[in-house]
This record gives C-alpha cells, structure tokens and sequence, in this order.
C-alpha cells in the first residue's frame, strides 16, 4: 500500500513497479524506509539533497538485489553501515537472513536502532564500533557473509572484512566498474586477509535498468 497523497509529499509518493517484485510483503516497509531516508536521513546529513529523488533506483532497490549472491539463511555482516545502506534494504527483500549492522559512528547507529524499531526489523541487530575493533568481532562472531557499500578502497576493506567471516564464508561487497583495477592493484592484501581468489558477480539484471556490481572474495584461511 502507498502512502496516501495527503500523508506525504508527491515527490516521495512514486514507487517503483519493480519494488513490490523486490520486496513483496515488506514493500510498506521498504516505502517507509525511502520516507525515513528522504526526510530524517536527509535532515540529519546522512543523505545528501541530490539523492533524494533517486533513492529507489540508485540507494534502496540496488541495495536490496545483492541478496541474490548470498545463500539462505545466512548471517550476515553490514560494515559501515551508515544509514543502513545496504543493510536495510537487504534485511527488508531477505527476511530469512540474519543481518548485523556495524556502524561506528554515534549519530548514525541511534538512527539506525530508531529504524530497526520503526520498521520491526527482528532479524536485524546493530553494533556501535568499527569492524577491525575486538570488541566488535567479539559481539558479532564470525558470519557467513560481509558486505558493505562504498566503504573503502577494497585492499582495506579486505582487511577489516574477511577476519569477520567464518572461513567457507565470504565478503560480497558493492564496486563500481574500477573494480577489476581494484583487484590487481590490491591482490597482495586481499590474500593477507584469508581472501581466495575474487570474482565479479552482477546482480539484479532481471529487474534494474543499471545491475548492481559485487565483487566476491571467500575467505579460505
């Protein structure tokens, strides 16, 4: 069901066609979400006003199809979570997972705890603190998937996000088309993180006009 005309702007009324596809039972909300994100988030800084007219397409729903590279039931870490990106949206399309958010920043974790609640999101779980922290890999253990989004650049991340990983399991995280360069430039530190060999996988073809591109790296030490 779609917010009412009267209850909110018509700029943030649209909702995509392929958005009950992505999201089905959860699709309210998921359009709760994008309301929260257009107008707290964008309040509170976490979204800049030039993303606020394409949230759907370039924020929630391209978030939202990386659940296709993760097994069922998985645990599942979000570092660097920032406003829930692509933690939330992934919670809301696969409810069957288990997703923790790991955010260090404190203005950003409250706002994440306050849309956990909003949303009723059960199989979501935050952690205040950043992901090399052993207070951090203590809480969380080690899960079967990490991912993130626009984070760092991927040698790093390897190595604040393999060791969170249970070995078998992997990091599958969000990249841009340099990914490729990205692979060779950092192969070093990738295999110093426990990282086997990467592969690009694109994601969401069958329902985005842009796929989402992931680079999946398992840990195997």
């Amino acid at each position: 069901m779609k917010p009412s005309d009267s209850d909110q702007q018509p700029d943030l009324v649209d909702v995509p066609d392929v958005a009950a596809q992505v999201f089905g039972d959860n699709l309210d909300k998921a359009i709760a979400y994008h309301l929260s994100l257009a107008t707290v988030g964008s309040e509170r800084g976490f979204i800049g006003p030039r993303e606020v007219p394409r949230l759907w397409d370039r924020h929630i729903l391209n978030c939202a199809v990386i659940g296709e590279a993760m097994p069922v039931g998985a645990t599942v870490a979000d570092v660097g979570s920032g406003a829930g990106l692509p933690g939330i949206p992934l919670a809301l399309a696969r409810p069957d997972l288990k997703i923790t958010l790991i955010e260090p920043l404190l203005k950003r974790s409250v706002y994440l705890a306050e849309i956990k609640a909003e949303l009723g999101l059960d199989n979501v779980t935050v952690i205040r603190g950043r992901a090399e922290e052993k207070s951090v890999r203590k809480d969380l253990g080690k899960v079967d998937v990490v991912t993130s989004r626009a984070v760092a650049p991927l040698g790093r991340l390897a190595g604040w996000s393999l060791p969170l990983a249970r070995i078998g399991g992997a990091m599958i995280a969000m990249k841009g088309s340099s990914v490729a360069e990205e692979i060779e430039r950092d192969a070093a530190e990738i295999k110093r993180a426990g990282g086997g060999a990467s592969e690009v996988i694109r994601v969401g073809e069958a329902l985005l006009s842009e796929p989402t591109t992931l680079i999946r790296i398992p840990r195997v030490r």
